[in-house]
């Protein structure tokens, strides 16, 4: 292994999808190539032999991208679809995601193929990690802040399936991040950086230090991470509701204002009324409402439009607020020749932080809370009702007030993980053959507390909203009817709330593996690897005992816990057939099965089959089937109802167009009238978010796969030695995934456009409307649909120059291209394909490019070297916003190094650039947050950092 960790420091590697370039040049230098456990097998092989296709990151890769993330780096890999990140602000906004795993706020997770964090699967030395907290949910994936990042030696990232030698959760492919075994002295990096606005100010700092005796080897180290937050408001593209606009006009600002916005039926003139106040009034100024003309002079109010609208954005986070301190400890123990013993703990804590805008406090049968604030009744003998009756059945659909006296919604989570790691292993012979075995024990547990201020308490709004008679006590009235500042310290400290949450999962696993060669055939020997596991995962989720009585304003939760136990055995074969013939310089076939039994899903098994050949030496073709498998999570099976504010548009609202829309075709309006919709075409959507209640099911099946992958690999060896070249490599790799049963729910979206233009009863079914015509709410639990089908081209160039007099250049091109992203959904009638390869899917986020591409060109001289990376993203289109067309975005990075050799002591000087030239990403107008896909682009703005290093030379 230190063979191939040696080569990837030196660059040779880049992001080579499978290659062996760097081993090859090595094995020039150096003809002894250890065998090791390479990502995608149990097998120890040859890394000249690998046969599947794995991506290579190591640490001089990543300093020299000026990235300090984990995530960040692994998101850039082209077949990589995004995942949560530091641009991720959903909490407040969005709600809890339905995908059963909460709102993961502060989480940081990799996307795979773009079938989602839950189906890659993240390994820590070939062992599964503790899925994240976030105290939102029980997330079924990973949360790479966890690991501390002084921690990781490399990364390889193999990108196919690999359940049959990994088992669940596998499907996309496996992340498996190697951590420093041995280390002699003292390693420290210290990066600074911020956008060229000033902001985002982050700071990453990691040291280590290691040292062999005899025996024993030692690794200690610890980092700390600081990163400020970025305001929605100081960037162009987020400051409106809007992509790049300077007003609520352009659409998607709230109706919960400051002045209010009330809609009431007036019983003394029979007129329905949609009013707000002219302006704030001064406290102790109680608004007048004129019964014949509410919109006279003479009045407090006015008719609502537009322009009323409150503008939300300026208090998000387009880069949320991050700390992390890391350490980590390794213990390596020769107990003797044959048997070592390891040991690994590490300790991260994160603290990150949400913000959003002021709570919208919204009142009345069409508000869409689903809890008692939509049955409150706004009693005429509150001191501030003007309206001289009581508000509330029949008189009352909607009051909409932006609680701006409270200030923004804050949520700071704090998460604690813990990781403890045993491992015996060692080799044994059996008449000539050594077989290699190893038996590890690992506990992991993650628990996260969030606290969220700005949040109220609907039982006190209800109280000093009713009756004066019954607000007694410490109970004071409360003002929704005067405008900013008439709520006053006295009211907020009566309703207002600090809201405590708190999520854990802890894992237990036990595993044993034995590899060796069996016997010897013609083309070589029958290798063979076996192993089991038993597994241990629990969860839980508990929510403020408010929150269970659904007693607030913000997103409903009740509890949700459970448990999975998992027992699983595999084995694997690599069998080599012809060796040493015409047009066969080595042909091998490779098995895998695995057998598992799920306390929650029962028992099954899955397979794999491949084939590996080599016409001459240099040409690799490879092909491979595999069977996916993926047992719902913990979250997907026992998650309770939540609300998700998926931003739709609803094709009943105003479909006579008399607010100005485009009138609905005669099918939609009449099937929108079957359904509740007033004919008369009085029904406009208040706001831009809806509520979709999403919920876990117990009855979930597992999610299996089919999976396909061939590739072509050729090093060519007259490539060695040139004027202007000294190595390099081509690979082409194609990619096929067909996933039945996916467990998701179905977009919000989808089922309103499906019941408005199609009548289709499973689709309307799941949509609850008030009197009004209003949406009340979506009910859309997780399930089984239809499946999703991908293909991919992968396409990956690397090369290497000699030493001229200008220095050395390395070069490596790494291009995915999507050819399908096919989901099958469920109707009524059977599955309809909604196809999304270059589109944006918009809530939840989530766009598919045709075509990722990173080049990446490094320069050495002496003590001098240059990095230059150029990332091209190809444009996309938002069906559910009119097809309007995302540009494609092409950035540019570009790093300068100095190592001044005349100090002979390891040190290292950076300073780079990411996002060059400044590009800002495209404006996606059916994004859930600040207009731009946080999965694929970058924050707007050029970020410039300073990098410094030591390693003993």
């Amino acid at each position: 292994m230190k063979l191939l960790t040696r080569v990837a420091l030196m660059g040779v590697t880049a992001l080579s999808a499978g290659g062996s370039l760097g081993v090859a040049y090595a094995q020039q230098q150096n003809n002894q190539v250890s065998e090791i456990v390479v990502t995608g097998s149990r097998i120890r092989t040859s890394p000249l032999d690998q046969d599947q296709p794995v991506v290579q990151i190591d640490q001089e890769m990543v300093a020299k991208s000026g990235l300090t993330s984990t995530v960040d780096v692994l998101q850039r890999i082209p077949s990589a679809g995004g995942g949560l990140n530091a641009k991720f602000n959903n909490s407040g906004n969005s709600g809890n995601p339905p995908d059963g795993g909460g709102v993961g706020a502060g989480s940081a997770e990799i996307d795979l193929r773009y079938l989602g964090s839950r189906r890659a699967l993240v390994l820590v030395d070939g062992q599964r990690w503790v899925g994240g907290a976030s105290a939102s949910g029980v997330p079924g994936s990973v949360d790479l802040n966890t690991i501390p990042t002084a921690m990781i030696d490399r990364m390889e990232v193999l990108q196919e399936g690999a359940s049959p030698i990994y088992g669940s959760d596998a499907i996309s492919g496996v992340v498996n991040i190697i951590t420093k075994q041995r280390q002699n002295g003292f390693q420290a990096s210290a990066q600074v950086g911020e956008f060229s606005e000033g902001d985002g100010l982050t700071q990453d700092y990691n040291v280590s230090w290691g040292v062999s005796t005899g025996p024993t080897s030692i690794v200690i180290g610890g980092g700390y991470f600081k990163q400020d937050p970025v305001s929605s408001n100081d960037r162009s593209i987020s400051r409106f509701p809007a992509p790049y606009s300077t007003s609520c006009l352009d659409g998607g600002c709230s109706s919960g204002t400051p002045l209010a916005r009330v809609l009431v039926h007036d019983p003394n003139t029979g007129n329905d009324l949609d009013l707000t106040l002219r302006q704030a009034l001064g406290v102790g100024v109680r608004p007048t409402y004129i019964p014949a003309d509410p919109t006279s002079a003479a009045g407090s109010y006015k008719a609502f439009s537009t322009a009323d609208r409150f503008n939300f954005q300026p208090y998000n986070y387009i880069l949320t607020p991050l700390e992390r301190v890391s350490a980590f400890a390794t213990v390596t123990q020769d107990i003797t020749d044959k048997v070592h013993f390891r040991a690994r703990a590490s300790f991260v804590e994160r603290k990150s932080a949400n913000q959003a805008a002021p709570l919208p406090l919204f009142v009345g049968p069409d508000a869409g809370n689903g809890n008692l604030l939509d049955t409150i009744t706004i009693s005429a003998s509150n001191p501030y009702n003007p309206f001289g009756f009581d508000l509330g059945p029949g008189t009352l659909t909607f009051v909409g007030r932006r609680m701006v006296e409270a200030g923004p919604r804050h949520y700071e989570q704090t998460v604690d993980t813990w990781n403890v790691m045993g491992s015996f292993y060692g080799d044994f012979g059996v008449m000539d053959r050594t077989w290699h075995w190893d038996v590890n024990a690992e506990w992991s547990r993650n628990h996260a507390d969030q606290t969220f201020t700005g949040n109220i308490n609907a039982a006190r709004v209800q109280q000093a909203l009713g009756p004066i008679a019954q607000c007694t006590g410490s109970c004071v009235p409360l003002n929704l009817f005067g405008g900013a500042g008439t709520i006053t310290s006295a009211m907020l400290n009566y309703i207002g709330f600090t809201e405590h949450d708190s999520s854990q999962q802890e894992l237990s696993d036990v595993t044993a593996n034995i590899t060796g060669d069996l016997f010897d055939l013609p083309a070589g020997p029958l290798a063979f690897a076996a192993g089991l596991e038993h597994r241990r995962t629990t969860g839980y989720f508990q929510p403020d005992a408010l929150v269970v009585e659904g007693l607030t304003s913000d997103i409903p939760a009740q509890p949700a816990s459970g448990k999975i136990t998992v027992k699983e055995a595999y084995g694997e074969l690599r069998i080599p057939l012809i060796k040493d013939t015409p047009f066969i310089y080595r042909l091998d076939a490779s098995v895998a099965g695995r057998w598992f039994d799920y306390s929650t899903s029962g028992k099954d098994s899955t397979y794999k089959g491949g084939l590996a050949w080599r016409p001459v030496e240099d040409v690799l073709v490879r092909g491979s089937y595999a069977q996916g498998f993926r047992a719902p999570t913990i979250g997907e099976l026992f998650g309770t109802a939540s609300r998700f504010d998926a931003s739709v548009t609803d094709p009943c609202s105003d479909m006579l167009g008399l607010a100005g829309g485009t009138a609905a075709s005669a099918t939609v309006r009449a099937n929108c009238v079957a359904r509740g919709v007033p004919a008369n075409g009085s029904y406009v959507q208040l706001n831009p978010q809806i509520a979709v209640i999403t919920s876990g099911n117990h009855d979930l099946k597992p999610e299996t796969s089919k999976g396909w992958n061939y590739s072509f690999v050729w090093e060519p060896k007259f490539l060695r030695g040139l004027s202007w070249a000294d190595g390099g490599s081509i690979e082409v790799a194609y990619s096929d995934i067909k996933l039945d049963g996916a467990i998701q729910a179905l977009s919000g979206q989808t089922l309103l456009d499906r019941c408005a233009n199609t009548n289709d009863p499973l689709s309307c079914a799941t949509i609850t409307r008030t009197a009004s015509g209003a949406i009340s709410g979506i009910s859309n639990p997780l399930i089984n649909i239809g499946g999703i089908q991908t293909r991919s081209l992968d396409v990956n160039l690397l090369w290497r120059s000699p030493e001229w007099d200008m220095g050395r250049f390395n070069a490596s091109w790494n291009t995915t291209r999507l050819l399908e992203y096919t989901e099958q959904q469920p109707t009524s009638t059977g599955f309809q394909p909604v196809k999304r390869e270059g589109t944006e899917r918009g809530s939840p986020s989530q766009a598919f490019p045709k075509t990722k591409s990173n080049l990446m060109v490094d320069w050495d001289k002496a003590d001098w070297g240059a990095t230059l990376g150029v990332r091209y993203i190809s444009s996309v289109t938002e069906p559910a916003a009119g097809n309007n067309k995302m540009a494609a975005r092409t950035y540019v990075d570009g790093q300068i190094r100095w190592t001044p050799s005349f100090l002979t002591t390891g040190l290292s000087l950076a300073l780079g650039a990411n996002n060059l030239f400044d590009k800002d990403p495209p404006g996606c107008i059916s994004c859930d947050l600040n207009n731009f896909d946080p999965n694929v682009y970058d924050v707007p703005g050029r970020f410039i950092y300073f990098r410094l290093s030591y390693r003993p030379q």
